[in-house]
């Protein structure tokens, strides 16, 4: 992978990859798992040059959360993936990073927009990681993006605290569940988090817990429909604690709704350490993937209808209905506003 930065700023990176046959599904598909990595990546390092470009403490950007990110279009084995990232808002003690994913056929020069994320990242010193430093002003090009960008950070600091109110059990899915239920295709997967998952600061880098989350969210969506599944969007991922070198991280993936042509998949990650058992498990990440099925010609599929057994199930079911409502109608109003 090739790094290149703006010369005239530390806000501004771009990498670029060539995307490789172990990146991808079955049928050539690159997981999204893999463009959310790379997103992260590229967004850790923009964050921490910023952030050290003043005296004081060294210090690393760690990953707080991650806003609804779409995949706009898939990319293939093959294709050269340019992720470009930019700081574009600063408070005192967070940033905020919007990346986009253009995907590259290197053998006729066609570019497309494959995705685009904004990320916020919060500064810890290299000494003291408990310890958030303060991160550098950027210059706007005008009040009104200064504004904008002020009230998506109060929009995303209020969404982060509802959300940690509000943390849902893992329930173990029955024995001998009947196919299209919930149960059937919940998923977990369990991973030690090792010294190549993890950060200087030894806590694991969020591009590999929302690599993890993708897989276990695929499989799921796999299990549901039983034909090839690609990620359509996330919706904001909240990265609750930090999860040390030497965890075990417990992914587990369950459907929560299911449209015509979508499956929403409840993620949830728990971790606890093998040596300080006394601490316990904790929740340390949560998010929404939606899935979409495809056919061979990666045209959309119906998916079969998710039955639903219990209150708490419909109660899941009646909460991603609103979500996936609620995207639809704002779809809609952007392409409106683009017409």
């Amino acid at each position: 992978m090739s790094v290149t930065r703006a010369p005239e700023t530390a806000s501004s990176l771009q990498l670029c990859r060539l995307m490789r046959p172990d990146d991808a599904n079955i049928v050539g598909n690159v997981h999204g798992g893999i463009i959310l990595k790379m997103i992260e990546e590229a967004g850790c390092i923009v964050g921490t040059r910023h952030c050290n470009t003043q005296n004081g403490d060294r210090c690393l950007a760690a990953l707080v959360r991650v806003e609804k990110t779409e995949f706009l279009c898939p990319v293939f084995i093959g294709e050269v993936a340019h992720v470009t990232a930019d700081i574009t808002y600063t408070s005192k003690h967070s940033l905020e990073v919007q990346v986009k994913v253009m995907a590259e056929n290197i053998l006729t020069g066609a570019k497309k927009l494959a995705n685009k994320a904004a990320l916020w990242y919060v500064p810890c010193s290299l000494k003291n990681v408990e310890k958030i430093t303060e991160v550098p002003p950027i210059k706007y090009a005008s009040e009104e993006k200064e504004e904008e960008g002020r009230k998506r950070y109060e929009a995303q600091k209020m969404e982060r605290l509802e959300t940690k109110a509000r943390i849902e059990e893992v329930v173990p899915p029955p024995p001998s569940p009947e196919q299209h239920t919930v149960g059937f295709s919940q998923s977990s997967l369990i991973h030690l988090v090792g010294p190549s998952d993890c950060t200087l600061h030894d806590y694991v880098h969020g591009g590999v817990t929302m690599k993890l989350m993708d897989e276990v969210a695929g499989i799921v969506a796999a299990r549901h429909c039983n034909t090839n599944i690609v990620t359509a969007s996330v919706d904001a991922i909240n990265f609750h604690r930090k999860i040390k070198k030497g965890c075990v991280v417990t992914v587990t993936g369950r459907l929560t709704f299911v449209s015509n042509k979508s499956m929403e998949i409840e993620v949830l990650v728990d971790a606890s350490s093998l040596v300080q058992e006394d601490k316990g498990k904790y929740r340390a990440v949560s998010a929404f993937f939606t899935f979409i099925s495809l056919d061979k010609e990666n045209k959309p599929l119906p998916v079969p209808p998710l039955k639903i057994d219990g209150e708490e199930e419909q109660r899941r079911f009646e909460e991603g209905k609103a979500r996936y409502l609620q995207s639809k109608a704002k779809r809609l109003a952007d392409k409106e506003r683009q017409q």
